[in-house]
């Protein structure tokens, strides 16, 4: 029997087609879509809020922090500039994207009767937690679903009748400050994410994915998603060979350098240091780090995908450092600034979330630690720090980490009720280790006087 051809665009557009037609016509309360990292979920978002506002639906927005917000505003504008759309923000100052000033289609204001009646109206989740004495809208769309705690949404609940919820099941847990092992089990955990809270007290909601990842390019998707979506699996949208990286410099024969060489091949690189256990803002990796920028830089890198066939140059605000820790990130961020490196985005995984480059250098997390803890194996932040590329990722990290992680089995305690989050972190680590020592580098950098 003849195989069909995988179609990445007929497959994305047959998902995007079932979604639509259970939020605009179906009669549950609740639609849910996983979203793998670059798949279109703000598209499918922007393109879901233009249907239902074409249909007459008044419209709720939640995301979950400004940035997204602004973001969503600046895309609807994009594609329906008469579209009326409310921004509702906080009374803090500066609390909006100036950028929003220039739109005429859109109102802002921290009062939601402001904005009554307008087509669409969007805002944080801690903002409408606030919204009182309104009148329910019809639809919500809830962005970051997962991102998003369950008690979040019960103290929005109030305010929609049905709702699309779209996020990425496989980045970072909700962030709690306290904990939350008391409400462990309990289908009212607070501390849950929202998609998990929805479904254990609504299983039988419609549920989608969507299959393509346009961000990844062939040579990473396999790997992540064999990693971190085992049971969710996708394709990338390009083949091999849609996308090339290339260097107008030849290799000076450094470390930095052939693994250069090696991501712009294979799509991976693994910079390896000599094993040793380190502080976190380890000097000679965080060192590392920064020469491969350099480098990346010095030697006039330049892509060419599906977007230009032109070599494109590999400008600074294109490629990102990944790091699992804020010192991390400010320590990184001071050695660039040694070497005469500006405009390259350095942030932890956290703040990476959600955002894509040409190419990332990535700080391991378990990377000269003499343990691995609960914080540093958890799957959705080694999963963010390797799914923001669309060409190539570099990965700095001290050799033993495979034997650390055999030394460090996970020794969580096994709560009743709870599911168990599969694959975890110590088994999503193996698989990106046994996949990177296949482009590894061993280097010794030179101690600096």
């Amino acid at each position: 029997m003849t195989s069909v051809p995988f179609d990445p665009s007929a497959e994305a557009a047959g998902a995007t087609r079932r979604i639509l037609d259970d939020t605009l016509h179906g009669d549950a309360r609740g639609v849910v879509v996983d979203s793998p990292p670059g798949a279109g979920k703000s598209t499918l978002v922007v393109r879901a809020a233009l249907e239902l506002a074409a249909a007459g639906r008044p419209l709720m927005v939640v995301a979950q922090t400004n940035a997204q917000v602004d973001d969503l505003v600046l895309r609807l504008a994009e594609k329906e500039p008469e579209l009326p759309v409310g921004r509702l923000h906080s009374n803090d100052p500066d609390p909006y994207d100036k950028a929003l000033d220039d739109l005429g289609n859109v109102r802002k204001s921290a009062r939601a009767a402001d904005l009554a009646g307008l087509d669409v109206v969007i805002s944080t989740a801690a903002k409408w937690a606030h919204v009182k004495g309104v009148e329910p809208w019809g639809h919500a769309i809830v962005d970051e679903a997962y991102q998003m705690r369950s008690d979040a949404l019960l103290a929005v609940a109030g305010l929609f009748e049905r709702a699309l919820f779209v996020g990425d099941p496989g980045q970072l847990d909700p962030f709690s400050v306290v904990g939350a092992d008391q409400w462990a089990g309990l289908s009212y955990d607070p501390s849950a994410s929202a998609v998990t809270t929805l479904l254990a007290h609504n299983p039988e909601l419609p549920q989608h994915r969507l299959p393509v990842s346009w961000r990844l390019p062939a040579s990473a998707a396999p790997l992540v998603s064999g990693a971190f979506y085992p049971y969710t699996p996708f394709r990338s949208g390009t083949g091999p060979g849609d996308r090339r990286l290339s260097f107008g410099v030849p290799s000076d024969g450094s470390g930095p350098d052939r693994v250069l060489d090696e991501a712009a091949e294979s799509g991976w690189g693994l910079l390896e240091l000599p094993a040793r256990h380190t502080p976190r803002t380890d000097p000679e990796a965080v060192r590392a780090v920064a020469l491969v920028v350099r480098r990346l830089l010095d030697r006039g890198g330049a892509a060419v995908s599906e977007r230009s066939e032109d070599p494109v140059p590999l400008t600074p605000d294109r490629i990102a450092v990944g790091t699992a820790h804020r010192d991390q990130a400010a320590a990184v961020r001071a050695a660039l600034a040694g070497l005469g490196v500006a405009g390259v985005t350095v942030d932890t995984a956290n703040r990476l979330q959600g955002r894509e480059y040409d190419v990332t250098v990535v700080l391991h997390p378990l990377s000269g630690r003499p343990d691995a803890t609960a914080f540093h194996l958890e799957t959705g932040r080694l999963c963010v720090l390797a799914s923001r590329h669309r060409h190539a990722c570099v990965v700095v990290c001290r050799a033993g980490v495979a034997d650390l992680l055999d030394e460090h089995p996970s020794t969580e305690p096994v709560q009743l009720g709870v599911t168990v989050k599969f694959p975890d972190g110590w088994e999503a680590n193996h698989a990106v280790l046994s996949h990177l020592s296949e482009h590894r580098i061993a280097w010794s950098p030179r101690v600096s006087p």
